[in-house]
């Protein structure tokens, strides 16, 4: 059974700089890519899940945040959404590779769910969706047998979204 994650992992925002005319041609492109992207049913822009370390480095997408304590997993952030104090972005096992990532600020699954979606939507878009009584929302990623998306809640809504391989070893 896949594992679940308690720890709380969450996305940042994107910016963009240069001179007025540069950062409105940057702003608007970087617009168009956030738009795009979505999580899922592999992973995120680049980084793709089961990806090695060395793999997901050669993306220039990540930077480490937390190295592995146990020997097992490190904590690293998506470098254009920074997580903040006491979170990562991102888990990669050293035997399964990306193992977790959690999505960015205004991104959104193939399906439409993002950070603010109710439960009722996530049952909507995932008629198959459960939630075990230990455990937060989650479901098979359509698509990828080998993933599952997960759904922490507050108040009702969405606060963080996961997808993470179903035989990740970096959370519970």
């Amino acid at each position: 059974m896949k594992k679940m994650l308690a720890a709380v992992l969450a996305g940042g925002a994107l910016l963009t700089a240069g001179t007025p005319a540069l950062a409105q041609t940057s702003a608007q492109a970087g617009a168009q890519t956030t738009a795009k992207t979505t999580l899922g049913p592999y992973g995120y822009g680049k980084v793709r899940l089961g990806m090695s370390e060395k793999q997901a480095k050669a993306t220039r997408q990540i930077v480490l945040k937390m190295p592995s304590e146990d020997g097992l997993c490190s904590g690293w952030d998506l470098r254009a959404h920074p997580s903040g104090k006491n979170a990562v972005g991102l888990y990669i096992s050293k035997k399964k590779g990306v193992a977790v990532i959690s999505a960015p600020k205004g991104v959104k699954t193939p399906e439409g769910i993002g950070i603010g979606s109710t439960m009722k939507q996530i049952e909507k878009a995932y008629p198959n969706v459960r939630t075990p009584e230990d455990g937060y929302p989650s479901v098979r990623v359509p698509g990828n047998r080998k993933a599952y998306y997960a759904f922490l809640l507050e108040k009702g809504k969405v606060h963080d979204l996961l997808i993470g391989l179903n035989s990740q070893d970096c959370t519970n």
